[in-house]
């Protein structure tokens, strides 16, 4: 684990020196060459070869993807950005979602203290590691004093912090509030300047994840544009049982899976355990949560009207719950009162 200290000395020499580096020059580009546009004959466009969709977490995130992570603050939308960092740096799992081998990751942490990012890091580092050179983190704390921390919503931004990104084939960006500073959230030509970067990124095979804070109505805060850019977009979310003393503990939904079918888009419930320094994720479909959670209240002798009012799910699911677990013999069919009388 000595190599984390080391990978962020790299970066912080790389952040104090970037003004040697080239920049993109994305705007003497654009003002000096005139792209002509053309469109591509049905059969000529059918027999070019493009890249194939390439997992590097399968089943929900591909090279090329653009994906977008949210959450209410406090529900743990770091620590699944971390667990999904190192589990495609390492060729390892999350969620059930694997890597088939390690690939390169650069994480952009825009709101931790350095010491909190290690600490997570080394909390939630897998067995095995993820190779030297696969995972780079970007924090705050290895600026140099008075750098401000690069605006992606503008193009000074962009060319700042492009050498960092370097050839990883996964950019987390944590947070959006963070990272993106200029213009008003809630309108969508203030995303712009971050889809271009997005679709920029995309085009050379990188895949992001952008990771969002939800705002008072559950939805991602902001404007909705972009979501429409999206492949994927998960929102985590707490439980009906949440409790304070639970920690990381959340369900997960797909509210657009472009790519994704069937059980690869079931909702799952997510619990983040710890056992000394070292953290593991217990996971269930949420199908499978709610069927524990209806027996358990069923055994407690609530109602079925209670345990749907509840679980804030239909009578039906509950009755089907149920239904299931006599048939499996999970619970006894209770008697009637006059077999008590």
């Amino acid at each position: 684990m000595s190599a984390i200290p080391e990978e962020f000395d790299r970066l912080s020499r790389i952040v104090a020196n970037q003004i040697k580096v080239p920049s993109l020059n994305i705007r003497e580009l654009n003002s000096t060459e005139k792209l002509k546009l053309k469109s591509i004959d049905l059969y000529e466009f059918a027999s070019m070869e493009f890249p194939p969709r390439e997992p590097i977490l399968d089943p929900i995130l591909c090279k090329q993807d653009l994906a977008m992570l949210y959450a209410e603050r406090g529900v743990g939308k770091t620590h699944a950005a971390l667990a999904i960092a190192l589990a495609v740096s390492s060729g390892g799992e999350f969620a059930g979602w694997r890597a088939s081998k390690p690939r390169k990751v650069c994480y952009l942490d825009g709101e931790l203290q350095g010491s909190v990012m290690q600490q997570r890091l080394l909390l939630h580092l897998p067995d095995p590691e993820p190779p030297q050179g696969k995972l780079s983190v970007f924090n705050p704390d290895i600026l140099p004093l008075g750098v401000a921390l690069p605006d992606l919503s503008t193009i000074e931004g962009q060319d700042a912090i492009e050498p960092i990104l370097d050839d990883a084939e996964l950019v987390i960006v944590d947070n959006l509030s963070c990272w993106a500073r200029v213009g008003k959230e809630n309108e969508a030509e203030s995303w712009l300047p971050l889809a271009d970067w997005g679709l920029r990124l995309r085009r050379r095979g990188t895949a992001v994840l952008f990771v969002h804070h939800a705002g008072r109505n559950g939805q991602p805060r902001g404007t909705s544009k972009r979501e429409d850019l999206m492949d994927t977009v998960i929102e985590l979310k707490r439980p009906t049982n949440y409790d304070a003393r639970d920690g990381a503990h959340f369900v997960l939904n797909f509210t657009k899976g472009r790519h994704l079918s069937g059980d690869q888009a079931q909702s799952l419930e997510l619990r983040l355990e710890t056992l000394g320094d070292k953290a593991s994720w217990r996971v269930q479909t949420l199908e499978a949560s709610t069927r524990d959670r209806v027996i358990e209240l069923h055994k407690d002798d609530w109602s079925q009207t209670e345990i749907a009012t509840e679980l804030n799910i239909h009578k039906s699911t509950v009755s089907r719950h149920l239904r299931d677990a006599k048939n499996q013999g999970k619970i006894k069919e209770k008697p009637s009162a006059c077999e008590t009388a």
